[in-house]
């Protein structure tokens, strides 16, 4: 069971649709998720550390550095909208056993 975050830019519309393919697949794997929240990079920043998991674009990776050094697995994706790639990066993360 896992407590997710998906930040993008604005916390409105990317990280909403984000939200919604991240449990999509999540779901279909059979990964449970306890909480998700989506929400803007710089709330993000400051409230990562209360979740196992962080989705968010790839060029916003590295504002989550000190959330990633805290044990919170970062997952940046290329494509938000891919759900291959989505599952694709939860595998690679060890979500997925």
């Amino acid at each position: 069971m896992y407590k997710v975050m998906v930040a993008c830019g604005n916390g409105a519309g990317s990280s909403l649709m984000i939200k919604l393919k991240v449990e999509k697949v999540m779901k279909e794997m059979g990964i449970q998720i306890t909480k998700m929240h989506h929400c803007a990079i710089s709330e993000g920043k400051s409230s990562a550390t209360q979740y196992d998991v962080v989705f968010c674009p790839l060029n916003f990776v590295s504002m989550f550095d000190r959330a990633k050094d805290s044990g919170v697995i970062i997952i940046g994706l290329k494509n938000i909208l891919s759900e291959k790639e989505i599952a694709e990066k939860v595998i690679e993360a060890g979500l997925k056993k």
